[in-house]
């Protein structure tokens, strides 16, 4: 094993252990802080500073984004002006491992004055930001992954894990939602699944068809053409089947003496699978995974109006 690997697993077993810790050290504080951030009506503010204000700006976007309205404020802009936006309903959560972080200390007047409910975050229950605040979640590690023991490695990792947990209870005490979820992040997967809609990305008339009598190389055609992985048979403007290129790949197999002579209606899946407009993707992926296919019909009354595939939803 390099020397490199070995060191590696040093910082991740140190680091490791000091997510362990940190369990042991939850107390009633926790379920307090929670309560308090789920009965308030106004935001959950974040403020850290240099390492603590880092992780702190991917708290408040984890809770942002899972029904807690945050934002994170620098304490050094706090001070000299941003406290303007602090509501006396806010609960405001102050990151801090030595929990004596001047330019964090400096505002505890304020927020006492100002009526907010104060969550500390720091490695020590005996700090000036931890005996001021109405609420304590201890982060203290047993040591830094750090060499020196002083770049914050262990006792960042810790930070971010018990933020996390503040934001899962929160979620699951708000019983959050998927549909929710997806609202905040409608340019990512899950948003286009939950929120898009079938009309929204399936291929639209006109269509790659054939008649019942077609034979094979009019239905090879028409597949290619059409780019879609298959095609309808239809016959007076009434769709009688589909025909998918595996419905073909497995017809030369199994018919293999007269498949040259075989015609779409021997061909043809009759009462394919299909899906409204209006329904979400996510609901056409499930019925697709379902069924094990990987393209449905988009029927609105009793009219193919278009074909929606794996491939638009991914």
């Amino acid at each position: 094993m390099s020397t490199h690997i070995a060191e590696a697993k040093t910082v991740i077993q140190i680091e490791a252990a000091a997510i362990a810790h940190l369990a042991n050290q939850l107390d009633e504080n926790f379920s307090h802080a929670v309560n308090a951030i789920l009965d308030t009506k106004g935001r959950l503010i974040i403020c850290g500073m240099g390492k603590s204000g880092i992780i702190g700006k991917k708290i408040a976007a984890t809770m942002a984004s899972t029904g807690t309205p945050s934002f994170f404020m620098h304490p050094g802009e706090a001070y000299h002006g941003d406290l303007g936006m602090v509501k006396p309903e806010d609960v405001f959560l102050a990151i801090s491992n030595s929990g004596e972080t001047d330019e964090v200390i400096k505002l505890i007047p304020f927020l006492k004055d100002n009526g907010n409910c104060l969550i500390a975050m720091t490695g020590k229950p005996t700090s000036t930001l931890a005996t001021h605040a109405n609420f304590h979640l201890n982060i203290a590690v047993p040591q830094e992954a750090c060499p020196l023991q002083l770049a914050p490695t262990s006792s960042t990792t810790a930070t971010l894990v018990m933020g996390d947990a503040l934001a899962v209870c929160l979620m699951k005490a708000r019983a959050f939602k998927p549909e929710e979820f997806a609202r905040f992040h409608p340019g990512g997967n899950l948003g286009k699944k939950l929120l898009s809609r079938v009309r929204h990305v399936m291929k639209k008339p006109p269509l790659p068809s054939v008649t019942p009598n077609a034979g094979v190389t009019d239905i090879v055609s028409a597949i290619s053409h059409g780019r879609i992985g298959l095609c309808l048979v239809q016959e007076n403007n009434k769709t009688l089947g589909v025909i998918s290129d595996g419905d073909l790949r497995r017809a030369m197999i199994a018919k293999a003496e007269d498949f040259m002579h075989t015609t779409a209606q021997n061909l043809m899946t009759t009462n394919p699978k299909s899906i409204g407009p209006d329904a979400r993707l996510g609901e056409a992926e499930a019925m697709m995974a379902q069924y094990k296919i990987t393209a449905l019909l988009v029927q609105e009354q009793e009219k193919i109006i278009g074909v929606i595939e794996i491939y638009d939803i991914k």
